[in-house]
């Protein structure tokens, strides 16, 4: 399975205004930290999600997505690859319309579970990084 369609990361980048961050926490030193700012940058809605539901920039933070209570395009994983599959199969169950893994976050299965459900995939990519050769201008 293709790890970084170009253009599903083109119309990630595009159309995916609402990105539920898994592991952003109101630490900068974290990476998830950096990307959410990025995106924020670019015009996007950054939400995070994390065990300890910490506010981020004034943003709450959810435990898990189902606790999100309005739609979520783009969920983007900062975690394990071990732990990866779970938020994927958790974007189905939301209905987002793609799964973002960070990277070095490879789960080929959880890939295709997603993209058999309808939705984009992108692993082991960074959003911050493609943006220059595939981002909206």
């Amino acid at each position: 399975m293709s790890t970084a369609d170009p253009g599903d990361i083109e119309w990630i980048l595009a159309n995916c205004d609402t990105w539920a961050i898994i592991g952003l926490a109101d630490n900068p030193a974290r990476p998830a930290h950096g990307v959410a700012r990025f995106l924020q940058r670019h015009g996007k809605r950054v939400v995070p999600v994390h065990p300890k539901a910490e506010t981020v920039w004034g943003k709450p933070g959810y435990r898990s997505l189902a606790d999100i209570p309005f739609q979520v395009d783009c969920v983007d994983v900062f975690r394990r690859s071990e732990d990866a599959g779970a938020f994927a199969d958790e974007a189905i169950t939301i209905g987002a319309k793609a799964v973002w893994f960070q990277l070095l976050v490879v789960d080929d299965a959880a890939g295709q579970r997603a993209v058999d459900a309808g939705l984009r995939f992108v692993q082991d990519r960074c959003p911050a990084i493609e943006w220059p050769k595939f981002g909206p201008a």
